[in-house]
C-alpha cells in the first residue's frame, strides 16, 4: 500500500526541484502530482501533473448500495401487500432501479465535491503555493522526504493510504 504525502512549494521552479528529488529517490513519475490555484494550473502545470481526485467513485458505490437496499425494501413491502400484485421479480426490479437511481444521484453529488487535498489545504493553495503530492511506500517516503525538503519544499501534515497502482 502506498501512502500519500503533501509538500508545499512557493513556486513552480521549487516544485520541479522537489519532483526531481522524489524521482531521484525512486518515486515513479506517475506517482507525483501537483495541486495549485486554478490560474496557476491553467498557465503553468501540464495536464498529466494535475490532481483530479473527486469523490465520484466512492459516492457512486455508496449510492448504489443504499439505493439497492431501499429498492429491495420497497419491493419486499410491495410483495407483502397482495392487492398490489407485485411478484418477487417485481421486487428484484425495484432493487435494480433503486441501485441505478442511488448510484446516479450519489455520483452527481460526489463529482461536485473537491478532492481532499484541496479541502485540507485551501488556504495554502489560495496563497499561491504549489503542492507536490507524492504517493510511495512508507520506507521510500521516509528516505526521500529530507531530499524533497532540501529542494525547498515544506512538509504538510497530511498522510493517507492509496491503493497500489
Amino acid at each position: 500500500m502506498k501512502l500519500r504525502h503533501v509538500f508545499s512549494t512557493p513556486d513552480l521552479a521549487t516544485a520541479e526541484l522537489a519532483m526531481e528529488a522524489a524521482r531521484s529517490g525512486g518515486v515513479h513519475d506517475d506517482d507525483i502530482l501537483l495541486v495549485a490555484r486554478s490560474d496557476i494550473e491553467v498557465e503553468s502545470i501540464p495536464n498529466e501533473r494535475k490532481e483530479a481526485d473527486t469523490d465520484l467513485m466512492p459516492a457512486a458505490a455508496r449510492g448504489a448500495g443504499y439505493g439497492a437496499g431501499a429498492g429491495l425494501l420497497a419491493g419486499l413491502v410491495a410483495v407483502a401487500i397482495p392487492p398490489l400484485g407485485v411478484t418477487l421479480a417485481g421486487a428484484a426490479a425495484t432493487t435494480v432501479a433503486g441501485a441505478v437511481v442511488g448510484c446516479w444521484a450519489s455520483a452527481l453529488v460526489g463529482s461536485s465535491l473537491p478532492d481532499p487535498i484541496r479541502r485540507n489545504f485551501h488556504d495554502e493553495i489560495e496563497a499561491g503555493n504549489i503542492l507536490v503530492v507524492v504517493d510511495a511506500q512508507k520506507e521510500m517516503l521516509t528516505a526521500i522526504e529530507p531530499r524533497i525538503v532540501a529542494a525547498g519544499a515544506t512538509t504538510l501534515p497530511y498522510e493517507t493510504s492509496k491503493t497500489m497502482s
